[in-house]
């Protein structure tokens, strides 16, 4: 099994509890493991009962398990700050505060918070998962998801063609001067160079680590919505060379006592007909496998109940796996 595992899936299908499931697991079973929320309702600290901030902190009862939560505001504001002190250094005094306009201007378009984000989780793979054999990602929602990971492609050309025209710019700077006059750019030791150059290192990174060393797994609740929005999930990260490795069923009606009647078995009975329509259409149409079926429950899903939605998901946790990441001859079907 990869490394970095995500969970992704449309809202409110049960990301963040199949995702801190996964990694209980993942800790039960002796392997270092941090688990990543980049929700802003900070559901990783409701499943365990416990506040988590930005920086990694160890999960009260689980060893081996720590847990941070990403606050996309936060980071959206630490990244165009990164933004302005790096452009204020290399321009005029004059165009600093047109260039805070434009940031305060940046800051509720279409892609900032995608981006911000994106660059947050990154940071995560490179800086934070040193000490951590799996690092779990409880993603945002399917659409934001593909967003964020189609833009190592994306970005890292529209740097390749930045640099091209940076470089053309000194180039003809340095040949306009004259005699020994110093030129007014030089290649060596440019600071847009050098920062676009480390961006695109940057890019190069994800790209790479999100094909070679991430497995994604997709969180569905048994309607057609959810379904429908699950297949467009899949098509999403096979344009983008990403395979979904498994699919997990969640938030199943639980099936009546074959002796009870009335009007709530009747419907319990209707219900769950229903829902197994739809597991087995996504068992025919969509080549990712179930890897779990876990019912609802009345309790709420802490502490030992997560140990049993964690024994429910059939998902390999060795860091040393052969990379086929499930057993899927037969899908376990468990309470939650």
């Amino acid at each position: 099994m990869e490394r970095f595992v995500f969970f992704g899936g449309k809202g409110g299908v049960g990301k963040t509890t199949v995702s801190c499931a996964y990694a209980h697991r993942c800790a039960d079973a002796g392997i270092r493991t941090l688990v990543v929320s980049t929700d802003p309702a900070h559901s990783v600290s409701d499943v365990f009962d416990q506040r988590f901030g930005d920086d990694p902190e160890p999960v009260d009862g689980i060893e081996g398990l720590d847990a941070m939560e990403i606050d996309p505001e936060d980071e959206m504001q630490r990244h165009l700050q990164e933004i302005r002190e790096s452009l204020s250094e290399q321009v005029s005094a004059a165009m600093v505060s047109e260039i805070n306009r434009q940031l305060e201007m940046s800051h509720g378009t279409p892609g900032a918070y995608e981006a911000a984000l994106f660059d947050a989780f990154v940071g995560v793979m490179r800086e934070e998962s040193d000490p951590y054999d799996r690092v779990v990602f409880d993603t945002a929602p399917t659409g934001s998801t593909l967003r964020l990971l189609g833009l190592p492609e994306f970005l890292g050309d529209w740097i390749d063609r930045l640099l091209y025209k940076r470089k053309q710019s000194i180039d003809l700077f340095e040949k306009a001067a004259i005699g020994d006059m110093e030129p007014r750019r030089l290649m060596e030791g440019d600071p847009v160079l050098e920062r676009l150059q480390r961006r695109k290192e940057f890019f190069e990174f994800a790209g790479d680590t999100m094909r070679n060393d991430a497995a994604f797994y997709l969180v569905l609740n048994p309607d057609q919505l959810s379904v429908n929005e699950t297949g467009r999930a899949i098509e999403g990260f096979t344009e983008r060379d990403l395979r979904v490795r498994g699919l997990v069923a969640n938030k199943l009606t639980p099936s009546p006592d074959d002796d009870e009647e009335g009007r709530g078995a009747t419907y319990l009975r209707n219900r769950v007909a229903t829902e197994r329509e739809r597991l087995d259409q996504v068992r025919e149409e969509f080549e990712p496998p179930l890897v779990a079926e876990i019912e609802s429950r009345t309790r709420e899903v802490r502490g030992d109940v997560l140990a049993e939605v964690a024994a429910a998901l059939d998902i390999e946790t060795d860091v040393d796996d052969d990379g086929d990441g499930s057993h899927v001859d037969d899908p376990v079907r468990a309470d939650r």
